[in-house]
């Protein structure tokens, strides 16, 4: 791999003359001093080592915890993303009357099995979270380039945990609509569930080494099957909990047991992400972004002596001095000169447009799998001389068995074998096998759904049909549209290719919602579910050609497959444009320096231990010299 080689001997990095960016490529002019141009030498050779020991990286605990990390947060973005599946059923049998009278759900009791929410709730209520999931993945993908991933990772979670407070304590008054309150809670919701996104992916990919990548961002993405598994899950166990209620209660009893239950469902989503909150402030930040965005190769190395579990002794200066280099930054004039070139903006629209044609159908399928199971029948009730309470509560058990037996026998398999296979096969075979099975069985479920709903024996296979999409929606494009993103643009684009390409998901799932809603009862009710099945082939179709856009990124380092070349990635400022003056030369920069006096140690500010490291402690042996000593020009390797 060309970034791992140190420089060609022929190179002379422009001694006497002065580096000039120009798009991709760098152009020298005069005055850059042999002094400084060696400087610049050991520069990018210190990266390109760094660099290598990412990539050559062994699996270690550091690894695990920060997929258990960034997969907590998948888990409660699943959960809070899917629960409104049941939870918008229970809606409908309280506020689908007027949203706000109890007297009047009160007094008609016996029509309850026959509520729902009306068309305009049912599409703000399921439209509101992915809404707010694109916002959020197009502003903390951004602030992640900008800021930092450390600076805003567990922003997201606290976002998370105020909205879904706001949700579970929303209640009617005369002048507010409960479910126009809860769209709103959704919508601040999934501002915060769409920053996980580019950042969970990011610092998953920046911290992985090659041989692993895929495994450890696919186990991070794979959480997203247990968040549903388990809000499917909870719904069972706290429906079956107030089944005395159901069965035995008076009516008001029996609705207020009903808005006990949605709340306990949605408050529970608040539980993983107070656990993962602490660990996501404290990660350290990826070795990558320290050094081509902050440019301080000398914490960057100390991080990577963390990330590999080596001890080492750093301190920092912060009266150093150290002299500018120059290196590519994110500027609107560096974007645009990026995504001019047609190899780079055609892996952008590859990753955008896959993701949305997946969207179109996993969005389209599982905020909506309640509604298909009702309507193929699949363990729907006789109300037939039973109470209504004991028909809400047989329906309510019914959907969340279904739902489970969905999850349990395609979705949370689907990720796993993505995880065994993702390194062995690479990204696109398996997008491509995804989408291309994905349109077969839409088409089959489509064109073969009268017949099949018309018998018990057809609802089994139309079930059978449906676990298999949910199968190779993640052992597919699902997994994949989150890691290619994640891996296939440079650093400083990253988060923010990662949080577009997301945001066009989110926007084919708030399409698929609309046009759900508006076009299940055209006919008659749920008259057009097979039509909408073969709209979702089509756009896997599409999908088979968005993939022919995307680079194999599988066994290859980030920087190979970001198009840039790495071997001058680092440049030296010519001494014209640093001013004028004695100190023009130079800037304030903290260098990491050793050896130190033991007693000035403690004195020094440094960055402080997070739960991702290890104390730091000095070690008196390694001294090889009594006296501190300041940074020179000659300590340009430790910081740029």
């Amino acid at each position: 791999m060309s970034f791992l080689r140190g420089p060609k001997s022929s190179t002379d990095y422009g001694v006497g003359k002065t580096p000039t960016l120009d798009g991709r490529r760098l152009h020298v002019g005069v005055d850059v001093t042999a002094e400084r141009a060696a400087a610049v030498r050991r520069l990018n050779k210190s990266r390109q080592v760094l660099l290598a020991d990412i990539d050559n990286a062994r699996f270690s605990w550091f690894h695990v915890k920060v997929a258990l990390v960034s997969g907590a947060g998948f888990f409660t973005d699943a959960y809070d993303i899917f629960a409104i599946n049941i939870v918008s059923v229970m809606l409908g049998y309280i506020y689908g009357s007027d949203g706000n009278s109890q007297a009047s759900l009160d007094s008609t009791f016996a029509s309850l099995t026959g509520r729902s929410l009306t068309t305009a709730q049912e599409i703000g209520i399921k439209i509101a979270t992915p809404a707010g999931v694109l916002l959020g993945q197009l502003l903390f993908g951004w602030l992640g380039d900008v800021l930092g991933r450390k600076r805003i990772y567990g922003m997201e979670l606290a976002v998370i945990m105020v909205a879904t407070f706001g949700q579970a304590l929303t209640a009617p008054a005369p002048a507010i609509n409960v479910v126009g309150v809860l769209i709103f809670w959704r919508f601040v919701m999934g501002i915060g569930i769409g920053g996980d996104y580019p950042i969970s992916a990011v610092i998953t990919s920046e911290f992985s080494s090659v041989h692993i990548r895929g495994r450890v961002m696919a186990a991070v993405f794979a959480n997203q099957g247990w968040g549903q598994l388990s809000a499917t899950l909870f719904s069972f166990i706290i429906v079956s909990a107030y089944r005395h209620s159901f069965l035995h209660d008076p009516p008001l009893d029996v609705l207020r047991s009903l808005d006990q239950i949605w709340r306990l469902i949605i408050g529970l989503g608040c539980v993983p992400a107070a656990v993962a909150i602490y660990f996501r402030l404290t990660i350290p930040e990826t070795p990558r972004f320290t050094m081509d965005i902050e440019r301080n190769i000398k914490q960057a190395s100390s991080d990577v002596d963390t990330l590999l579990s080596r001890e080492d002794t750093y301190t920092v200066d912060p009266d150093a001095l150290t002299q500018r280099v120059q290196a590519r930054q994110a500027t609107r004039h560096d974007f645009r000169s990026y995504f001019s070139k047609w190899e780079n903006l055609k892996v952008l629209i590859g990753t955008s447009y896959s993701w949305f044609a997946l969207d179109i159908a996993f969005y389209g399928l599982g905020l909506n799998s309640s509604i298909i199971l009702t309507a193929i029948g699949f363990g729907s009730p006789s109300k037939d001389g039973a109470a209504p309470g004991a028909v809400v509560y047989q329906s309510l058990r019914n959907l969340s068995i279904g739902n489970l037996i969905l999850s349990v026998a395609g979705l949370v398999p689907g990720y796993w074998a993505t995880f065994l296979f993702i390194d062995r096969w690479g990204r696109k075979p398996i997008q491509f096998m995804g989408f291309s099975v994905l349109a077969a069985l839409f088409l089959i479920m489509g064109f073969a759904y009268n017949r099949m709903i018309a018998s018990s024996g057809g609802k089994a296979a139309f079930v059978v049909l449906y676990c298999m999409a949910n199968f190779f929606q993640n052992f597919g494009p699902n997994t994949t549209t989150f890691i290619v993103p994640g891996e296939a643009f440079p650093t400083r684009y990253r988060a923010t290719a990662h949080g577009i390409s997301a945001a066009s998901g989110k926007l084919g799932a708030v399409m698929a919602q609309l046009a759900f809603q508006w076009l299940k009862d055209v006919g008659g009710p749920n008259k057009f579910l097979n039509h909408i099945l073969e709209i979702f082939a089509f756009f896997m179709l599409t999908g088979v050609l968005s993939t022919m856009l995307i680079p194999e990124t599988s066994q290859k380092s980030l920087e190979v497959i970001s198009n840039e070349s790495q071997e001058e990635f680092i440049q030296a400022v010519p001494i014209s444009e640093n001013g004028s003056g004695f100190l023009s030369n130079f800037q304030t920069s903290p260098i990491m320096l050793r050896p130190i006096e033991p007693h000035i140690v403690t004195s020094l500010p440094s960055r402080p231990p997070t739960a991702f490291s290890d104390r730091v402690h000095y070690h008196p042996q390694r001294q090889k010299s009594s006296s501190t000593r300041l940074a020179s020009v000659s300590d340009l390797s430790v910081a740029w």
